[in-house]
């Protein structure tokens, strides 16, 4: 996580191998870590590049308004799926789950968080998948 005070460019990069069977349950023991180390709920939104998260499934049942007051509340971990990502990554902590494919717009969403975010980017899937989507080797 970033110091205090330091301005960065790009936010810090955290790989965590997985599959994509198993990168939302990797995401998720992330949020647990970061929530058990002091980090805001409020400053982490968590992304998926294939179905939904269970808990933004959920909540989308409710309807989009409802969903998305959760988001503008900023009072929990938010989460959505990276063709959301532009609206979602005003929080400091972005944790992607490379769970479906790489699409042209998860790749270029997760391309983007990393050049323009100035917090931590945490991504779980495979390796091989996310450095061909962000071009180089990480």
């Amino acid at each position: 996580m970033r110091k205090p005070g330091a301005e960065t460019s790009a936010a810090q990069f955290q790989l965590i191998p997985a599959t994509a069977g198993g990168a939302v349950e990797a995401a998720d023991e992330a949020v647990d870590l970061l929530l058990d180390s002091g980090q805001a709920p409020g400053g982490i939104v968590v992304l998926t590049t294939g179905e939904q998260h269970p808990w933004a499934a959920h909540e989308l049942s409710f309807g989009e308004a409802s969903y998305w007051a959760q988001h503008e509340a900023g009072d929990d971990v938010f989460f959505a799926g990276t063709a959301n990502a532009d609206r979602c990554a005003s929080r400091s902590v972005v944790v992607v789950a490379v769970n479906g494919d790489l699409d042209e717009t998860a790749a270029r969403a997760l391309s983007g968080l990393r050049e323009r975010s100035g917090g931590l980017l945490i991504v779980c899937g495979d390796p091989q998948k996310i450095n061909s989507a962000l071009g180089a080797a990480v």
